[in-house]
């Protein structure tokens, strides 16, 4: 058995020195010696290159005081959290606890935030979001372009974000962060089955085109604002379609549209939303319908088209008695007429003609 020990310390090293397991202090550069007859010395070499010194007896040596101008000490309390940065490069994000690193050959730097407030903001937020292992402490939100943040702590509303990267300390209250789209939406409205005001049953395709105005109130008045829309479209559909016969759905759309768009802006508009337009698609007929509709079109477009054949005829035979007036007040006039139409006629065939003294008609002796 060996009375004298020795331990050899580098300059970049520290020993911590323990005897009968209480820790007596830490031991500096060169060789050490140590009488120890009962084997109760022990001498545990650690590298101070490295920033880190973590030890199973950290607290007793801490509370010793052995530490101080060697190593940063945290103790961090439940609503602590550290940023730690090494050599100017940011190392990672320390939960409560205790912790000790060495300053001498590396440049340690340590922040203690409260994390009470929930909310981490700081000047280097991109750098601490894209470290690794982050994401263990904090919660990242990426609010996109035309998007919102909606940020509830504890079921209470605290801010609103616009476009931007969040982040929120886990485990410091009940965190709710919605993500809601401020731009256009368009959404079809298909296959309603209505009935009109005249009992006739009908399919209807609509289009409605909204956006949301009050991030909070889509997110708190209803659980979900894209089918609470959807739904209070086809509620309008059925109410305002219901009021109007077939006659007038097919011939004024634009007001049905009208009617449409303001009874659903009125109901809507409690969730934060406003309908920018509302327009019909299609209207679906039965088939039985579609023939009789067809059948009546149909009865309709002869009636104008005999209306019309009528009213030609008319004017032909006003415009004939007109000319057989004319033609028999002015004999010359006649003789005129006479002369044209022998003339389209020997146009087209052979024609022999014998006049006379008396008139052109009393004289023709041969037409062929």
């Amino acid at each position: 058995m060996f009375l004298i020990k020795t331990k050899k310390i580098r300059s970049y090293e520290k020993g911590l020195y323990f005897r009968d397991r209480e820790f007596k202090g830490l031991l500096g550069k060169g060789r050490h010696w140590f009488v120890d007859p009962l084997c109760n010395v022990k001498v545990a070499v650690v590298s101070q290159r490295d920033a880190w010194f973590m030890h199973e007896d950290l607290d007793m040596i801490v509370k010793s005081g052995a530490l101080k101008g060697h190593a940063e000490v945290l103790d961090l309390k439940d609503h602590q959290r550290g940023l730690v940065w090494i050599d100017g490069r940011f190392e990672m994000v320390l939960d409560p606890g205790l912790y000790a690193l060495w300053t001498k050959f590396r440049n340690v730097k340590v922040e203690v935030v409260d994390a009470r407030d929930v909310r981490f903001n700081h000047k280097d937020l991109n750098i601490i979001a894209k470290s690794s292992g982050v994401e263990h402490a904090l919660n990242i939100s990426n609010v996109e372009q035309g998007f919102a943040g909606v940020y509830f702590k504890d079921g209470v509303h605290v801010d609103t974000f616009g476009p931007g990267q969040y982040m929120f300390w886990r485990n410091m209250g009940k965190v709710k962060f919605y993500h809601v789209d401020m731009r256009e939406t368009v959404m079809d409205v298909s296959g309603q089955e209505i009935m009109t005001s005249d009992k006739v049953t009908l399919r209807m395709n609509a289009v409605i085109t909204y956006k949301v105005v009050d991030a909070l109130k889509s997110v708190s008045v209803v659980d979900d604002s894209k089918n609470a829309v959807y739904r209070e479209a086809q509620l309008a559909l059925r109410a305002v379609i219901g009021t109007f016969d077939l006659d007038t759905l097919l011939s004024d759309k634009e007001r049905v549209a009208k009617d449409l768009e303001d009874t659903i802006k009125e109901r809507v508009a409690e969730f934060g939303i406003d309908v920018l337009a509302l327009g019909i698609r299609d209207v679906i007929l039965p088939g039985d319908m579609k023939d009789l509709m067809n059948k009546v079109i149909e009865a309709q477009k002869a009636a104008d088209a005999n209306l019309i054949t009528r009213r030609e005829e008319t004017a032909a035979m006003r415009s004939q008695a007109n000319t057989a007036k004319l033609l028999d007040n002015n004999p010359t006039l006649m003789r005129l007429r006479e002369l044209d139409v022998l003339e389209k006629v020997a146009g087209n065939s052979k024609l022999n003609v014998v006049l006379g003294e008396k008139g052109l008609a009393d004289r023709v002796v041969n037409l062929l």
